[in-house]
């Protein structure tokens, strides 16, 4: 059986570690230069070498973002940069615009191309058209149903590969291709450097009137009129599957890499169950329950079943739910003491009730009972960023498991 890839966002080299530590398939990211998230870590060159060691000794694929469209003033660099990266083992480049895909192929001829989700791509006949221009694999709109997605993969050669985002943010304009942030703010979404405004608190004012607003809907807090709920197809990766889809794209290079753990983990987690039977599969409520103890949004299922309704949005606020605190990251293990070496990252202490989880098995759960600095004089409290510590654990742990707790 030909299994379905899981594509994990790694917007740093260290979301990049994480991500396969914890079940991706391959991983995208992106360069300093000529990538949509501009407000993401991103990497250099020696990064991205020292990322694609690090996932190809591990058997994991890397994907490098190349899908800004370009202006006349970025030709140039472009050039000089894909010659400055040419020597990077990257096994496929994400364009959307047509002089990239130009340049790389002037550059890097043996490059495999795919084409990213800013194209737009949404039928059959575009599709074969940008096969033809050498694309090997396609990144859906997200404005596709399940049904058109059938449509597209029934009308496209075995050896074109369909790829589709499975879980996320959502983008209030078509697959990206927004101005109001440029309009607004100045940054342009198609270069890299969104605002999300859609994000923004939107009330009315009538120009007579200055000074005097109202909510655009009746509650009188004002209205989030753009604010979509996030993608979550977790419980529906066989109806993803039985339509041809290829590789399961999790949107989130800014997202940190608490988030990053939970979703690849329970999506690692579904998928692996769904292979080992596909006939006895069932959905465990529970993959997503654990999936919702990092931050998240509200769901939906964006338009895979039906056109999006007022449903789908989240109208009262913006704010993400946060139910669970990431307080540490192990960075290594001594099984004679069962000392974990923990990196800080929010205030733990003694007497505080912590979950441990990690890229295998369940999580679980115990009491700070021992804690110390970094030179083994007992504390009581851990308030310092990064601080280091050594944590006595109930159970075995390793390198890059997570400590969490809950607010």
């Amino acid at each position: 059986m030909n299994r379905v890839e899981l594509l994990a966002p790694a917007g740093d080299l260290e979301k990049l570690k994480i991500a396969v530590e914890y079940g991706a398939d391959a991983v995208y990211f992106g360069g300093e230069m000529f990538s949509l998230r501009a407000g993401a870590g991103n990497m250099t060159i020696d990064e991205m070498k020292e990322g694609t060691e690090y996932a190809h000794s591990r058997g994991v694929r890397c994907h490098l973002a190349l899908n800004v469209y370009a202006h006349n003033e970025d030709i140039l660099p472009l050039r000089g940069y894909l010659k400055e990266i040419k020597e990077i083992p990257v096994d496929a480049y994400i364009v959307s615009d047509p002089a990239v895909m130009l340049l790389l192929k002037e550059e890097i001829p043996d490059a495999e191309i795919h084409l990213s989700t800013q194209a737009n791509m949404t039928n059959y006949v575009t599709a074969n058209y940008w096969r033809a221009q050498g694309v090997k694999r396609l990144v859906l709109a997200r404005e596709l149903t399940l049904e058109e997605i059938k449509e597209i993969r029934a009308n496209l050669p075995d050896d074109t590969e369909l790829e589709a985002f499975v879980h996320g943010a959502m983008c209030i304009s078509y697959s990206g291709r927004c101005l109001l942030s440029n309009f607004m703010t100045g940054r342009d979404a198609n270069r890299g450097a969104c605002a999300h405004p859609c994000r923004y608190k939107y009330r009315l004012e009538e120009e007579k009137r200055p000074g005097e607003y109202w909510p655009v809907d009746e509650d009188d807090r004002g209205t989030y009129i753009f604010n979509s709920k996030d993608l979550c197809m977790l419980e529906h990766l066989p109806e993803l599957i039985g339509a041809g889809i290829s590789s399961f794209k999790i949107e989130g290079r800014m997202k940190s890499i608490f988030y990053i753990a939970h979703v690849i983990k329970a999506y690692r987690t579904a998928l692996d169950a769904y292979y080992s039977n596909p006939d006895g599969y069932r959905y465990d409520p529970a993959w997503a329950l654990e999936m919702c103890k990092a931050s998240h949004r509200d769901f939906t299922t964006g338009f895979y079943f039906r056109k999006p309704t007022g449903e789908d949005q989240e109208y009262l606020s913006s704010s993400y739910i946060r139910d669970y605190a990431f307080t540490g990251l192990v960075k290594s293990y001594d099984p004679e003491t069962k000392i974990a070496v923990v990196e800080q990252r929010n205030k733990m202490d003694i007497g505080d009730v912590i979950e441990v989880f990690g890229p295998k098995g369940e999580a679980f759960t115990q009491t700070l009972e021992y804690m110390t600095d970094e030179e083994g004089t007992s504390i009581e409290s851990a308030p310092h960023p990064q601080q280091i510590l050594n944590i006595k654990m109930a159970q075995p742990v390793a390198e890059m498991y997570m400590i969490r707790k809950e607010k």
